[in-house]
């Protein structure tokens, strides 16, 4: 005779328990049957994504107080390294701002032109790969 049970899918403590079943043998053993194969499953390999850097670019226009207030905002550089990420932007023409995945890097990329923009600036920033 079935029993039926019944669960208060509102409670999962209520729901029933199912039992699991285990292998029955170790993968090393010998096979129980005739074509029967063995899988070994392991972890999957999780890749690192593919990282972006996001370059700002000089210009005229934009004052040097503004570009260390992003990279601080945006990028979360405390004053010393934003102000030696705004020098290298200044004299090497462009500068890496910080190096993320390529949503992430696009994201902060928008949101700095965005922002420059809102303010009246030209300040450029965009993402390329980062070959690390």
């Amino acid at each position: 005779m079935n029993k039926q049970v019944s669960a208060d899918w509102h409670h999962p403590a209520s729901l029933p328990i199912m039992p699991t079943t285990l292998p029955s043998r170790l993968i090393d053993e010998q096979p129980q049957e005739e074509g029967e194969v063995d899988v070994m499953l392991a972890d999957p390999e999780i890749a690192e994504p593919p990282m972006y850097a996001v370059v700002m670019y000089n210009d005229d226009y934009t004052p040097m107080e503004f570009v260390v207030y992003v990279l601080q905002s945006e990028f979360r550089h405390n004053i010393d390294d934003a102000v030696e990420i705004m020098l290298n932007i200044h004299h090497q023409g462009r500068g890496i701002a910080g190096i993320y995945p390529k949503d992430i890097a696009e994201t902060k990329a928008k949101k700095v032109n965005q922002t420059a923009r809102k303010e009246g600036y030209p300040l450029l920033s965009q993402i390329e790969p980062h070959q690390s």
